[in-house]
């Protein structure tokens, strides 16, 4: 619905084609022999009567030889990988996987990974593979669940078609768990103080690295076109004259004397690591602002909701991992499970950042029991940035951007991407039969976890668990 207006607009990521500016491996190396190619085509020519037209024609339906001269210079860029042309014409022609392409990402964000999340932000549009998923069917971390549809009576099908709407909008804030009202009717005690994002999804804040004005600029221009929020340090909004209501600034204990730099009223200020002072006077300076704790998972979020705070932001490094090394998916439903357990889970948001890496993750990280994730390594790979090494943390992580970079494009590329996992998450409440994301936080009953699977079906058994 327009601020301005009474008509309604259906919510809609507007996604375009924006191609790399960088120029990555590609897939496949693709060899042909030269003089093998050139026999063959004498051959044809022979054969065929100089019919130019049949001697000409490409072996290649995705145009890898479709150059100006053809197979003598190749165009690797558009190999699928099909080996039509290696089996046909295998004595002058090789397709081998690039290597260097492997080397994309690190150890958790693999190259198939940044492939897939490439793909997204360069289009816009739900990865499909027409050979169905050739991958594993378990494994560790987010593998080692699966999502459950086999209970559907009448699913909610065509979300992404408009044909049924399906509500991706989520809450931040507090609700109390019941109302008070005294003798004349009037309502008592905590009131409602929320606001509610049209995605379950937020912009976490840039490693150190590749902080500059064209990268927060970039996050700005998206976070405002698809209507959400983008996690800001409080130094950078200064430094790079930054404001607007989808911000929302990061602060420290030690950033106390830099509050000035905040030259409007956020909807949610974020507060690093528990200070009673400095919440205390976050909630005096900004009224009407809703104030989030950000600490690691594993921290006791009970004895802080003791002390007034209902939002919560739980980080892990960028492998999803604690301080301890346990990882993210059990930490979600640890700290889903302890506010289930004391009857106020309602009371709070939780908001998660770590390890989410791949449109499926976040149905199943809500699933688990967050209310919405913070995106982190997927606004880099959307940015085309490359990977320093392995990358742990936002402070010591390096990453490197194209030289290319541009503000619109990054904007674009991060709206596209944005585009695409809203329409998989769409495609997942379809197929649950479930109408609103909300109702999909902490449904357990939609999920299969494979080590409980496989020690229900073979505990008991000699050797299991060896």
């Amino acid at each position: 619905m327009s601020a301005h207006s009474t008509e309604y607009h259906r919510y809609h990521i507007e996604a375009r084609n924006a191609p790399g500016v960088a120029r990555w491996p590609t897939r496949f190396r693709v060899r042909v022999g030269r003089v093998g190619l050139a026999k063959h085509l004498l051959s044809e020519l022979v054969k065929n009567r100089l019919n130019m037209e049949v001697v000409l024609s490409r072996p290649c339906l995705y145009g890898t030889f479709s150059g100006p001269i053809g197979g003598f210079a190749p165009r690797p860029e558009y190999c699928v990988g099909c080996l039509r042309c290696m089996n046909e014409y295998h004595e002058f022609v090789v397709i081998s996987p690039n290597l260097d392409r492997l080397k994309l990402g690190d150890s958790y964000f693999t190259s198939n990974y940044v492939d897939q999340l490439t793909y997204e932000s360069e289009t816009g549009m739900v990865p499909v593979k027409g050979a169905g998923y050739r991958g594993k069917f378990g494994g560790q971390g987010w593998d080692g669940m699966w999502t459950d549809m086999s209970e559907i009576v009448r699913p909610t099908r065509d979300g992404i078609h408009g044909r049924e709407f399906i509500s991706t909008s989520v809450d931040i804030g507090t609700k109390p768990n019941f109302l008070i009202f005294n003798a004349t009717g009037q309502s008592e005690g905590e009131e409602a103080r929320t606001f509610s994002l049209p995605v379950p999804f937020i912009f976490d804040a840039l490693p150190v690295s590749i902080e500059s004005g064209k990268t927060w600029r970039s996050l700005a221009e998206a976070a405002s076109a698809v209507q959400t929020l983008s996690v800001v340090p409080v130094s950078s909004l200064g430094r790079y004259g930054l404001a607007g209501e989808h911000f929302v600034p990061l602060i420290t204990p030690e950033d106390r004397a830099d509050l000035s730099a905040i030259s409007f009223t956020p909807r949610l200020l974020e507060l690093e690591g528990w200070d009673a002072s400095t919440f205390a006077e976050l909630q005096n300076r900004f009224p009407h602002t809703l104030i989030c704790l950000r600490v690691p998972f594993g921290t006791d979020l009970m004895e802080l909701y003791l002390k007034g705070v209902r939002i919560f932001h739980l980080t892990a490094d960028y492998h999803g991992r604690s301080a301890d090394g346990r990882f993210i998916l059990d930490l979600i439903r640890q700290a889903h499970q302890g506010f289930v357990e004391t009857a106020v889970r309602d009371e709070v948001t939780l908001i998660g950042s770590g390890g989410l890496i791949a449109a499926e993750h976040l149905p199943k990280a809500i699933i688990c029991g967050l209310d919405l994730i913070a995106l982190d390594t997927p606004l880099l790979v959307a940015m085309q940035a490359d990977f320093q090494g392995e990358c742990s943390t936002r402070m010591d992580s390096r990453f490197t951007l194209p030289r290319r970079f541009s503000t619109a494009w990054g904007a674009q590329r991060l709206k596209n991407m944005c585009a695409s996992w809203r329409d998989q998450l769409l495609e997942v409440l379809g197929a649950m039969g479930i109408r609103e994301v909300r109702r999909l936080r902490g449904e357990m009953g939609r999920a299969m976890f494979m080590k409980e699977l496989e020690a229900e079906a073979f505990a008991g058994i000699e050797g299991y668990g060896y």
